[in-house]
């Protein structure tokens, strides 16, 4: 189904696409890029003590420092996106698609950034805020160009016309990865078509636990040794492939999705941290899945301060004996080894005194998750994000051998951590990608099969608007989040641009399920449709590994404490 006549014909007639676009979106990237310094600037004098940042200045200062955050993360945003179109360009594959998203996404986080850019739906950050006090500054003939005609109705309705004519599926424009990327996507999208798409809703529905069999069918595709080296027995390749993998499962579930990141968490952790013996033992089997981790981080009274941890482990001959409470465990029963952080250090306040455990335990089921002595737990209840399941844990006496000390040297724990958070945060900032687009893949069909006044919704200017910008969006999510792995694939530090991606992807998934709820009108509120599920799967990535406000403090420390 197209766009009715008159809108085809208005998109047609208006020649939404802008003439230069790309030396236009150059020069616009390039103001853009001097208010972020001159912010930069005016934010840094206000959290300096002695020539450093000062933790409680910025805290003081904490609604500037992450509007910087904010900024910094748009103008991040458009930089991938003009390099998307120039690598587009060289391929010959910038067609007027590619072009009409590019000159919407400049249009609209153009006129955000000179308007406000939403830090949440209740506090918007305007550059007077961070500093910048002279309009003039950010209002050059580029920039006045591009908010005031590249994102037009006309420019999305083609878009939307554009998207319909290529069988209103894929990506919705050229990603610019290379065909090996590509070929991976669609191993993993028809994967998905057959094995988890047609089924997700239910498993939602009933919270049941991802089949087993769908575990090891993924295990056999390589999901969970996609990023371990080939001499460990994994497939040796990118974290970008890594990125393309998450995305498309995600797409199909975000539950299926995130099976993959407990995998990628361990194997981190296990490569960054292990010794050879341990990596030798516990990769091959993480790679084919024999073995099923789960990260045991979190605990009630912590959340993301992982530094005041307090489960304990003691050294016992050649155990450690843990106690101590955990929460929000994901996957917790049906799993075999706990990547377990505790406290082996009694007089330490601090993160100096955590450890990293390879925790063996028994593989539990719904009915007796934890069959170990000295581990207990029940089930957290949850909106969404269900297939795996999370739980509370209470380890009391868990015995576990001090060969599985990871790196066999205490202390080293937070520093493990830390070491996986930029690939876990590129996979969530991947995931996030996924839900998106299945936000979109789902209101985009209702939309053309939905008829109100006597025409489908996709006719209507604030239906086929919300999705040229879910469009539009997903694509810039995409460009973010496949920097940052390029960062990492190349093993240059990525905190800052994994956090940036992390960031601004979870809160276009959550833009993407909330619109394509609207679209569904009433419906949309009820069970039985997918895009209620995609809504509450969605809501967690602003969340989990890093809520928005840690990202934004990460980012902002990050940029602030360097002086170019």
């Amino acid at each position: 189904m197209a766009l009715d006549a008159k809108s085809t014909e208005t998109a047609a007639r208006t020649n939404p696409t802008l003439p230069n676009l790309l030396a236009l979106c150059a020069e616009a990237l390039d103001s853009a890029e001097s208010v972020l310094e001159i912010a930069r600037t005016a934010v840094r004098d206000r959290v300096v003590a002695d020539g450093k940042i000062s933790s409680l200045m910025l805290e003081t200062e904490q609604h500037a420092a992450h509007g910087f955050a904010w900024v910094a993360t748009y103008v991040e945003a458009l930089r991938q996106m003009l390099g998307w179109a120039r690598r587009l360009e060289q391929q010959d594959a910038f067609g007027e698609l590619e072009q009409l998203m590019l000159q919407v996404a400049f249009g609209e986080y153009l006129a955000q950034l000179q308007g406000g850019v939403p830090m949440s739906q209740v506090e918007v950050v305007r550059l007077r805020d961070l500093g910048v006090t002279d309009p003039a500054v950010f209002a050059t003939p580029s920039v006045y160009r591009l908010v005031s005609e590249g994102n037009t109705d006309s420019a999305r309705a083609r878009i939307v016309e554009l998207a319909l004519q290529r069988g209103g599926a894929g990506t919705f424009g050229a990603t610019g990865l290379d065909e090996e990327f590509e070929m991976i996507r669609e191993q993993f999208l028809r994967f998905c078509e057959e094995r988890v798409t047609p089924h997700a809703h239910g498993w939602h529905l009933r919270d049941e636990l991802i089949p087993i069999d769908v575990v090891e069918a993924m295990a056999e595709m390589g999901v969970f040794g996609l990023t371990i080296p080939e001499e460990y027995g994994g497939f040796g390749m990118s974290k970008t492939a890594m990125c393309v993998v998450s995305e498309e499962l995600s797409r199909g579930y975000i539950g299926v999705g995130s099976l993959g990141t407990r995998s990628e968490i361990a194997a981190e952790l296990i490569l960054c941290g292990g010794t050879e013996e341990q990596k030798r033992e516990w990769l091959p089997k993480i790679a084919s899945a024999e073995t099923l981790p789960t990260a045991v981080f979190t605990e009630p009274n912590t959340g993301s301060d992982l530094g005041s941890l307090r489960t304990r482990a003691v050294k016992d001959g050649e155990e450690y004996v843990v106690t101590g409470n955990k929460t929000w465990i994901t996957h917790a029963a049906r799993t075999d080894v706990m990547t377990l952080l505790a406290r082996t250090d009694p007089d330490s306040a601090d993160w100096r005194g955590l450890s990293m455990f390879l925790a063996p335990k028994t593989r539990g089921d719904c009915d007796t998750p934890f069959p170990d002595d000295g581990v207990s737990g029940g089930e957290i209840e949850v909106l969404g994000y269900r297939g795996m399941k999370e739980y509370e844990l209470a380890l009391d006496g868990f015995r576990v051998p001090a060969s599985n000390l990871l790196g066999g040297v205490e202390g080293l724990g937070f520093k493990h951590l830390m070491q996986t958070f930029e690939s876990a945060r590129v996979q969530t900032a991947a995931r996030a990608v996924g839900v998106a687009q299945s936000a979109l893949d789902i209101s985009m069909r209702y939309a053309q099969e939905r008829v109100q006044f006597g025409k489908a919704l996709i006719n209507f200017p604030r239906v086929y608007g919300k999705v040229a910008m879910m469009i539009v969006e997903t694509m810039i999510g995409r460009q973010l989040t496949y920097f940052s792995a390029r960062e990492k694939d190349a093993d240059r530090r990525c905190d800052l641009e994994a956090g940036m991606a992390k960031l601004l992807c979870a809160r276009i998934a959550w833009a993407a399920a909330d619109n394509g709820l609207q679209i569904h009108g009433g419906n949309g509120f009820a069970l039985e449709y997918p895009i209620s599920r995609v809504l509450c799967d969605a809501r967690i990535l602003n969340i989990f590994e890093g809520a928005a406000e840690i990202q934004a403090q990460v980012i902002a420390r990050r940029l602030l404490e360097s002086n170019n």
